[in-house]
């Protein structure tokens, strides 16, 4: 299998192990991420179906040889040493899975064995933040989400700000708060300034909402001065999370001007524990929006950039039923990945194993597909029904939101799973 062409039997292959039809992780898939169990610290594992693989045992065995892979890459509490290896050691190290594991593996009884006493179930597993994160840039490459922003404080002349089409915006966030699904966010305290005619105040955030994103993983870079042309991107990303850009909106709009997000943004953001490949995501390939004006020649890209990825949000009150607030697709950003990181890289800032580079709220073109409680209560005017019979403008504490999201096409579906946090009272 390469990264253009999948293999023939891509929408047939099965694995010997369980997997339910309606999964996220068929053989197909093969994620990496994080482990540690009641036997074994953190270390890099896969998953296929409700069964989570470690590596360490196969490695052990010799049946992840011939690889070029350091075999200490699979005892490390992260999967940057297994990065290391770049995209060649992460496509050849898939394939050996998909071969050890495909229902047709040919292995001897031994080795059958072998393999099988490395397969766990999921429920007897904690999964871990599945990368060392150096640092994190967090796009805003939706133009929906952009223009609905814009019209909600500017109006609707204003709503695109005069760079917003000629390149991807972005900010550099903090990579210390990022966390792996299901840890708590504790809301926020900080400064806001809820009438615009008296001082500020100081106290939790009344505004806090979420940001449906994803995010993508890089593998080492090029050198600091060089940059990564928008044609070689592909080579240089390890895979794709799902991601929870949390945001106190009251505390950002007194803070933003003139340096941009800070403390309503650095509290916490979320990440799925599933690092999904592109050469996984490759036959849900898709072309993305129209770009106009078209871009200058380094943002330039060629051929389908963009992902089918079906999104979704869905808000449980404490002790309440689950309530999908949004539904959207990551094929509607505007700028592709290709493009912010060749953004990101053409004054020469280098980017290391590890750094996330999160897409910005995905927001669609139906009201239902706002990707933010910001634009799906436009401004807290317009309060969201819970299946309960409660309303929300904003988060309340007790709340839990779930992102999923998963591509599917002739039966075959490859997923992320989720990204989840509820959020604690203030301190």
């Amino acid at each position: 299998m390469s990264d253009t062409t999948p293999p023939n039997d891509l929408y047939t292959l099965q694995s010997w192990l369980e997997t339910p039809a309606d999964s996220d992780f068929p053989l197909q898939n093969i994620p990496f991420g994080i482990s540690s169990g009641s036997h074994h610290p953190p270390r890099p594992c896969t998953r296929i179906g409700n069964q989570v693989i470690d590596l360490q045992p196969l490695a052990a065995a010799g049946l992840l040889e011939g690889l070029g892979m350091d075999a200490a890459a699979f005892d490390a509490p992260v999967l940057n040493a297994l990065m290391a290896h770049g995209k060649a050691g992460s496509r050849a190290l898939r394939h050996r899975l998909i071969q050890l594991f495909r229902a047709d593996h040919g292995m001897n009884d031994a080795t059958l064995r072998l393999v099988q006493a490395a397969v766990q179930p999921l429920d007897e597993v904690t999964m871990h933040l599945p990368v060392a994160i150096g640092d994190y840039t967090d796009f805003y490459s939706s133009r929906e989400h952009a223009t609905n922003v814009g019209i909600m404080f500017r109006g609707p002349e204003n709503a695109l700000m005069p760079n917003w089409l000629h390149l991807p915006v972005g900010y550099h966030g903090r990579a210390s708060s990022i966390v792996v699904s299901g840890t708590p966010i504790r809301r926020p305290m900080g400064q806001m300034r809820p009438k615009a005619d008296e001082p500020p105040v100081f106290g939790p955030s009344k505004q806090l909402d979420i940001e449906l994103e994803t995010a993508f993983i890089t593998f080492e870079g090029k050198p600091l001065g060089e940059r990564i042309p928008a044609a070689e991107a592909a080579d240089f990303i390890f895979g794709m999370v799902l991601f929870n850009d949390w945001s106190a909106r009251d505390i950002q709009s007194w803070e933003y001007v003139p340096l941009g997000p800070f403390l309503g943004k650095n509290f916490g953001s979320s990440m799925s524990p599933w690092v999904v490949t592109l050469e996984a995501l490759e036959p849900f390939r898709t072309q993305g929006p129209p770009q106009q004006p078209e871009p200058l020649p380094y943002l330039r890209t060629a051929g389908a950039q963009a992902f089918d990825i079906r999104l979704e949000a869905a808000l449980k009150p404490k002790n309440g039923a689950e309530s999908v607030i949004c539904t959207t697709n990551f094929k509607h950003l505007y700028w592709n990945m290709a493009q912010q990181l060749a953004h990101h890289t053409v004054n020469g800032c280098n980017v290391r194993c590890g750094d996330v580079m999160a897409s910005g709220t995905i927001s669609g073109p139906a009201p239902d597909s706002f990707g933010s409680l910001l634009e799906l209560t436009w401004r807290g005017t317009k309060p969201l029904k819970l299946q309960d019979g409660s309303e929300r403008k904003f988060l309340e504490d007790g709340d839990t939101i779930v992102i999923r999201g998963h591509a599917a096409h002739q039966g075959l579906r490859i997923g992320f799973g989720e990204v989840a946090g509820q959020i604690l009272p203030a301190q």
